[in-house]
């Protein structure tokens, strides 16, 4: 393949910069349809070049290869609001989240071993987002013959080019640039939008998309300490990215909303010639971003303010588990299982009704067919059951107080495309 067309492939994957989803609070469970295919496990256990995404020591292990690949997500997300004063009192009333469905998010990766003992590559893919396209206005948030139908919407991607290299035979480490872009919009929340509630009255809703660039850094290792056993650390810096300025009275520190930073470990053991079976375990920092983690209502500063409120998320641990089988020689099998920890609780759920990340339990399976010339083709199918979280009290009584419950399930279906020597 030529190497024009490598880059024109890459050049078009960051302008598309399609919207991506996430099960593990907004980030992915995995990067990379392979590793989606084995329960987002993979820490010491590369297998494409997507492998930067999730440890930049990997794509040492990798050789010469190219991958390329698109998912199809499909969340079905929801809420409802029961014994408002304000709103229909006696009865439940549930909003339906999901006025947009479907959602493809590309992959794309490309490395080179410069010997056996050090390679440079890039990976490009969408580190995680949320969205939620209410049918109708929610009265909490926007009251009025005029209202916008309640939703966010928020894209993140990455571009990290890394260099990876082998000190001995038994070790090797990595270091990516992660080059951040990310972009947000709402609407329907009207209500939010006058001198009780923000700084900037102007600024906190029906503004279109806002634009953000940052930077930050990830670093890996992986030890091979036997035939049989790898194990393997990363840690990704906190990427700190420009302001929505057209939501800073929206986010806390006037439209700041930087990624999270995470660390994770992992270990894959071959329990047989032809088996493998992976455990990771990830920590992601959500409560280091204030957006992100100040607790919403009741307000202990306006929206957009520096202590303004949040989401009210937490630092959470998601467990990974994954099985890789070569079933033949041109055929590979996978499944997957991973569980995530729930960001907030329900006090917090009246904003997260914008953002109802409350799946935790996710069943995965994959598979690769090798083809001829070092091609290959890959599937994996993901399934985050359906959770519901219920937030007794969670609407303070300035707002007719209540609950506020959240709902979501996901679906997902990836194709990849991968050329290696």
């Amino acid at each position: 393949m030529r190497i024009d067309l490598r880059i024109r492939l890459l050049v078009l994957t960051l302008f598309i910069a399609l919207p991506s989803f996430a099960t593990d609070g907004y980030f992915s469970i995995g990067y990379g349809v392979k590793q989606v295919g084995q329960g987002g496990a993979g820490i010491a256990f590369p297998q494409d070049s997507l492998a930067a995404a999730t440890n930049p020591a990997g794509m040492v292990f990798l050789g010469d290869r190219f991958d390329v690949g698109l998912s199809w997500f499909r969340p079905i997300r929801g809420s409802s609001i029961s014994g408002n004063a304000f709103f229909q009192p006696q009865s439940e009333v549930s909003f339906d989240g999901s006025r947009k469905k479907n959602f493809f998010i590309p992959e794309l990766g490309y490395n080179h071993q410069f010997s056996s003992n050090l390679a440079f590559g890039v990976s490009i893919y969408g580190n995680g987002g949320m969205n939620t396209a209410y049918t109708t206005p929610i009265p909490l948030f926007s009251a009025g013959p005029t209202t916008f139908r309640a939703g966010v919407d928020l894209q993140q991607l990455f571009v990290s080019p890394t260099v990876a290299f082998k000190v001995n035979s038994h070790n090797a480490f990595g270091a990516s640039l992660n080059i951040g872009y990310q972009k947000f919009s709402a609407q329907g929340l009207e209500n939010f939008a006058n001198p009780n509630f923000s700084e900037a009255l102007g600024d906190v809703t029906e503004r279109g998309f806002s634009n953000s660039f940052g930077a930050g850094a990830r670093v890996g290792w992986i030890g091979t300490v036997n035939q049989s056993l790898s194990v393997g650390a990363t840690f990704q810096t906190r990427t700190y990215m420009q302001k929505f300025d057209k939501y800073k009275g929206l986010f806390a520190e006037q439209g700041g909303f930087d990624i999270p930073a995470n660390v994770a470990g992992g270990v894959a053991l071959k329990v047989h010639p032809k088996a493998t079976v992976l455990f990771d375990v990830e920590r992601i920092f959500y409560g280091q971003v204030k957006s992100i983690a100040n607790p919403d209502l009741p307000f202990q500063a306006p929206l957009g303010a520096n202590n303004g409120p949040g989401f009210g998320w937490h630092d959470i641990t998601t467990e990974k588990v994954g099985f890789d089988f070569k079933l033949t020689s041109a055929l590979t099998l996978r499944a997957g299982f991973n569980h995530s920890g729930l960001p907030f609780d329900g006090s917090q759920n009246l904003f997260n009704i914008l953002a109802p990340a409350v799946v935790q339990n996710h069943l995965t399976a994959g598979a690769t067919w090798g083809l001829q010339s070092g091609k290959e083709i890959s599937l994996a199918y993901l399934h985050a059951f359906q959770n519901t979280l219920n937030g007794e009290s969670s609407i303070p009584q300035t707002f007719g107080g209540g609950n506020a419950n959240l709902s979501m399930y996901q679906d997902s279906v990836g194709i990849s495309f991968g050329w290696g020597k």
